[in-house]
């Protein structure tokens, strides 16, 4: 048994662990690739070098504020679709795999997409301008931080609906339909049986869906980099799009970076852990005993 483990193990020791161990190791030095150079010992400067990095600062806000803001409306609308086509019988099929189609289109193609939208001689500029003629001049959608920041942020709620739906969908099909007859008997109308039996069925499903879309935008990256590539002034930076850009820039200060990785993977843990213990089905059975 062991041997058949064996291959399988060591891809995952080759791919998975020893990088990670690697990284870590990296965090601690001034770590140069070039052909026979040194890598110096730093200890914790890097790490000193991330928590007094005014641009990592910002990076990690761009992230919350990009999390904060798709996370969110992603499950919301995604939710409200589920319900919708678990309500009908004919074309569920088909409304499925309309609202499944973003989610398998390439970032590369959907961000180049969104930046003409928004660019400056964009789709939204033309429609604002001369069409409904609300401005005069064309908005810098993607020049400022915040307004670059949503538009990027409407992109991934595009792309995210049609992945909660899914897996919500899957989670009311489970339910057994016994439950709403009953409901139905005792006179419960559509919103009470919203909140007193789909609700409480589909905890858990909630809680898996929102730990990984948490995990997800800290590993935005994409939309970011096509739409804005970080400017202007490092103002549009997420993490990742960051650590890219300290990694392969002319400096390459690859063991700022492995710092920046294990930061950024904390604050994940952090909130994956509160995330379970605010969210977790047991803990509300234990708070209601």
């Amino acid at each position: 048994m062991l041997a058949l483990l064996l291959p399988g193990l060591a891809v995952i020791g080759m791919f998975t662990f020893y990088p990670i161990i690697k990284m870590f190791v990296m965090s601690f030095f001034d770590w140069n690739i070039g052909y026979n150079q040194t890598s110096e010992f730093v200890g914790l400067e890097n790490y000193a070098a991330v928590f007094s990095d005014a641009t990592a600062g910002v990076a990690v806000a761009n992230t919350f504020y990009y999390m904060l803001l798709t996370v969110p409306l992603q499950m919301v609308i995604g939710l409200l679709v589920a319900l919708l086509i678990n309500g009908i019988k004919r074309l569920s099929v088909t409304f499925r795999l309309l609202y499944y189609l973003p989610v398998i289109t390439s970032w590369v193609v959907v961000a180049l997409l969104f930046r003409n939208i928004f660019s400056n001689q964009g789709l939204l500029n033309y429609l604002l301008t001369d069409v409904l003629h609300v401005t005069n001049d064309p908005i810098g959608w993607l020049s400022t931080r915040w307004p670059a920041l949503t538009a990027t942020g409407l992109l991934g709620i595009w792309k995210g609906i049609g992945w909660n739906m899914v897996i919500f969908l899957a989670a009311l099909q489970a339910i057994p339909s016994e439950y709403y007859e009953a409901a139905s008997i005792d006179g419960l109308n559509r919103t009470q049986q919203f909140f007193r039996i789909t609700l409480p069925n589909i905890k858990g499903t909630i809680l898996f869906a929102l730990v990984m879309l948490v995990i997800g935008a800290f590993n935005t990256y994409t939309p970011i980099m096509v739409m804005t590539g970080g400017n202007p002034a490092h103002q549009t930076e997420v993490v990742l799009t960051w650590l890219y850009y300290q990694t392969f820039s002319v400096t390459g200060k690859m063991g700022y970076a492995a710092a920046l990785s294990f930061f950024v993977t904390a604050i994940i843990s952090v909130l994956a852990v509160l995330l379970f213990k605010v969210f977790s089905p047991q803990q509300e059975e234990r708070k209601a005993r």
